[in-house]
């Protein structure tokens, strides 16, 4: 009876609003489900876009929870895991039944070579959580390697080049093994790559931006294909500039950890000559 008293309490004093970042995340589920269903059905169209649609769901479920201030360690656990599924395996999956199965038993090794990937960076993500020492703020600005998300997503950009290029090498398994052997590279190197969560743009920076994101949203409503092969390729080309940036931040960083102990040093040099005189 107690028991059931406790259920019922439980129940009854569970917020709606703690439901809606753990609906978001697994309609990111159902949507990477989906992608392989897409998939072996050959439809590889449909399976893009319900990848796009999963990495949508999978951006928004952590900005609720923080918005709603219902974060929570089952919600980290259960998004951890959709985006091993959503990230993971179903691009790999994709990639498999669209262009490796030609590769014969090379082929399913660099597919299996992918989940295991964004299994590694995630539980390599999962535990820095956990790490008794938090980083400095600035750090989290970056990612460590490139994320699960846009892993999926630069991993499909061979496929996606195909539906608009009148070739066949796009699908071609040499192709689309290197890129997936690459992109789970990124993904568990240590690579700092920009977050676009905490970073600031310049004032001077803000109109070329608005006006850099309006172009890319018309060449996507124009010609989705060749816009999201676009903006893999930009985020591969800022790559190399956000390690630059993170390099000249943490030299910053300490150069003010330095001064700060020659000032802490100067302080008590003068404390311990002040007792002398008295």
């Amino acid at each position: 009876m107690d028991d059931d008293m406790r259920v019922r309490q439980g129940l009854r004093g569970f917020s709606v609003n703690r439901l809606i970042p753990n609906v978001l995340t697994l309609a990111a589920l159902c949507s990477g489900l989906t992608a392989i269903r897409f998939g072996l059905q050959g439809q590889f169209r449909l399976a893009v876009i319900a990848v796009i649609v999963a990495a949508i769901f999978d951006a928004l479920d952590g900005r609720v929870a923080r918005r709603l201030g219902v974060t929570s360690q089952f919600g980290a656990e259960l998004d951890s895991l959709s985006d091993f599924l959503c990230f993971g395996v179903t691009p790999a999956l994709v990639l498999y039944l669209a262009a490796l199965k030609d590769g014969g038993p090379l082929g399913w090794v660099v597919t299996l070579m992918f989940p295991i990937c964004s299994a590694l960076r995630l539980a390599r993500f999962n535990t820095a959580l956990l790490a008794d020492t938090p980083p400095p703020a600035w750090t989290g600005s970056y990612f460590t390697g490139v994320p699960a998300p846009a892993g999926a997503l630069l991993a499909l950009v061979p496929l996606v080049i195909s539906f608009e290029a009148e070739a066949a090498w796009p699908r071609h398994p040499l192709v689309v093994g290197s890129v997936l052997v690459l992109v789970g590279g990124l993904m568990v190197s240590r690579l700092p790559t920009f977050s676009f969560k905490k970073g600031r743009i310049p004032r001077h920076l803000v109109l070329p931006s608005l006006l850099v994101a309006a172009l890319t949203m018309g060449v996507i409503a124009s010609s989705p294909w060749i816009g999201l092969s676009l903006l893999g390729f930009i985020y591969l080309a800022l790559v190399p500039f956000s390690w630059l940036a993170y390099r000249r931040q943490a030299a910053q960083e300490r150069q003010k950890e330095g001064a700060a102990v020659v000032s802490l040093r100067s302080v008590s040099a003068e404390s311990v000559r002040a007792d002398d005189r008295h």
